[in-house]
């Protein structure tokens, strides 16, 4: 899996959304703050708040704030909100695609990646990015020397 810039710059802006405590945040800040270029973010934002994961209040003491607590929005949701569905074959969902001849068993292995995924990203929360406290699958795996291997 491929994680985009825009996955990555959306990831962060949330986790330092969840972080902060003083308010709304300006979108300036959250840019300076995780070196993530302005107007990038900006479209960003606008696609996380279409999606109902922040809020946003125009003005001198307006900004960007989550939508709701930071323990309900999982890392699954910040992708599909910036990205669509996870884990798409050629854009399309891998129940959607048939395969012929030797190839036609394919399809349950890319289904059992996006259940792989899905079971990893919708275990991690904002609020456990913002803390440091990871779910026990998730360190179990990263904890792992082969993980750490790039291939």
């Amino acid at each position: 899996m491929r994680v985009s810039a825009k996955t990555d710059y959306a990831v962060r802006a949330a986790v330092e959304l969840a972080s902060s405590a003083e308010g709304p945040v300006k979108g300036e800040h959250l840019a300076e703050a995780q070196d993530i270029p302005l107007q990038f973010l900006e479209h960003i934002l606008l696609d996380l708040k279409h999606a109902g994961i922040v809020r946003a209040r125009r003005g001198a003491k307006g900004g960007y704030w989550l939508a709701k607590p930071a323990e309900e929005v999982t890392l699954a949701e910040v992708i599909r909100s910036v990205e669509g569905p996870i884990a798409n074959v050629q854009s399309a969902p891998p129940e959607s695609i048939s395969y012929r001849g030797t190839a036609s068993h394919l399809q349950p292995v890319w289904i059992a990646m996006r259940a792989s995924l899905r079971e990893v990203l919708e275990s991690v929360t904002l609020a456990d990015l913002a803390s440091g406290n990871l779910p026990e699958q998730v360190t179990k795996l990263s904890d792992s020397k082969d993980a750490w291997q790039s291939r």
